[in-house]
């Protein structure tokens, strides 16, 4: 089962790092990366099931997300290559976020897991995550 993971320090409190993402129809802390976000049926952004489509090629729904332990985790239904439904298949991403006490900054861990015969979507996922995670801190980095 391929996989990718990416960490990286959110340079803002959790607080202000979560209520920008938490939001499944909300990306724009992400404007280099998604520059369309289509909200599909009457859910709102922090309910279970919501579906949206990002950049008019992914298809996506949301299948759980928390306040307490701020994550959230999403299913891609559909994609471009090499994510596409029949190169993929069971893609599930998780989003966790977690305190950086002693600097009031954020850690945020972004993996995802999915069934393929190849290796290809690896390296297309890692882009994706590494492009967004420094999107979100240039979009919420606190002037020291």
């Amino acid at each position: 089962m391929p996989k990718c993971y990416q960490t990286r320090v959110i340079e803002a409190p959790i607080e202000k790092v979560w209520n920008a993402i938490k939001d499944f129809h909300d990306l724009s802390w992400a404007p280099n990366v998604i520059t369309d976000v289509e909200t599909i049926g009457e859910l709102k952004g922090n309910q279970v099931g919501a579906k949206r489509i990002l950049n008019k090629a992914f298809h996506e729904t949301l299948l759980s997300v928390c306040d307490v332990s701020h994550t959230f985790s999403y299913a891609i239904d559909e994609g471009v290559s090499p994510v596409s439904s029949k190169e993929v298949s069971n893609y599930v991403g998780n989003v966790k976020l977690f305190p950086i006490t002693l600097t009031n900054q954020t850690f945020i861990e972004w993996e995802s897991s999915w069934d393929a015969n190849t290796k290809e979507a690896e390296e297309f996922c890692h882009m994706i995550y590494v492009s967004m995670m420094s999107d979100l801190n240039s979009t919420l980095k606190e002037v020291v």
